[in-house]
């Protein structure tokens, strides 16, 4: 692995503290800010996202993980398009994350694009190199290199919808020609990674009724390319308590490997169903 040395040393960026918090509460992923001249680490399980975006080997290669622990863990292999569908889904999960944290805890909306990107997923590790962000005009990042003041909390979010399509669309690009599904598929599935990313930090963070309300106004279903909105609703739980689910845009199939287990947010799922499996786990 070619890694730099000043990955380590690098001085904070105005995302450094949002990726810290996202560490501290989820163990299982790190990311790091590259400045501008460090070499992004590659080699030994790393991948480039502009890798991905391409297609080609590299997209091959990172699925053939998928391919393997489907055989591995069920017995069985899955449809092609299928494993793709897992493989895209463990790459944007985390990759959607590197803007919806940051947006959610300090109202910082960096920039991504592919390029800027690295991932070790086995060692649940993103780098990202530093540059540009939009703020809020009372930010004190506001005076910093690269900062981009927008005036208020619509426009922000309209850049973390911008930057999220800038990083994403290549990489359903990249993916595309694996799902067997169209345009407007892919990117509901972007939308439910946006969601169902932060909708869970948010829970570890304590934050999950906030992370909700947010993410209604920055995804309310109207906005292009994504597809579908955010879709929260409340359902009751057997004791009365209020059990809050969404309804997912697109499902995983992961039905095809067990049709009996569905996961909860599945358009598959019916409510009653739902509420069993929510219950049992709070």
């Amino acid at each position: 692995m070619t890694l730099s040395p000043p990955l380590a040393d690098a001085a904070p960026s105005p995302v450094t503290a949002a990726y810290a918090r996202l560490t501290e509460v989820f163990p299982g992923l790190r990311v790091d800010v590259l400045d501008h001249d460090a070499t992004a680490p590659s080699g030994e399980g790393w991948v480039g996202a502009a890798e991905l975006a391409a297609g080609g080997s590299a997209v091959d290669a990172f699925l053939a993980w998928d391919d393997a622990q489907v055989l591995r863990d069920y017995g069985q292999r899955a449809r092609p398009d299928v494993v793709a569908g897992f493989g895209l889904h463990r790459y944007a999960w985390p990759a959607c994350l590197l803007v919806t944290v940051p947006w959610f805890l300090h109202r910082r909306v960096p920039r991504v694009p592919v390029g800027a990107v690295a991932f070790q997923r086995a060692l649940g590790h993103l780098t990202v190199r530093s540059g540009e962000f939009a703020c809020l005009p009372d930010d004190p990042a506001a005076t910093l290199p690269g900062a981009r003041i927008v005036p208020d909390e619509a426009a922000l979010r309209a850049e973390v919808l911008d930057s999220l399509a800038e990083h994403l669309g290549p990489v359903l690009e990249g993916f595309g020609s694996r799902m067997r599904r169209g345009k407007r598929a892919l990117w509901g599935m972007a939308t439910d990674e946006i969601v169902e990313g932060l909708w869970y930090i948010a829970h570890l963070l304590g934050e999950e009724r906030r992370a909700m309300a947010e993410l209604e106004l920055l995804l309310p279903g109207t906005t292009k390319p994504y597809a579908g909105r955010a879709g929260f609703r409340e359902l009751t739980g057997p004791d009365g308590r209020s059990l809050p689910t969404r309804d997912r845009v697109s499902c995983c199939l992961f039905y095809t490997l067990r049709p009996d287990d569905t996961c909860v947010t599945c358009p598959r799922t019916c409510d009653a169903d739902r509420v069993r499996k929510l219950a049992a786990a709070s």
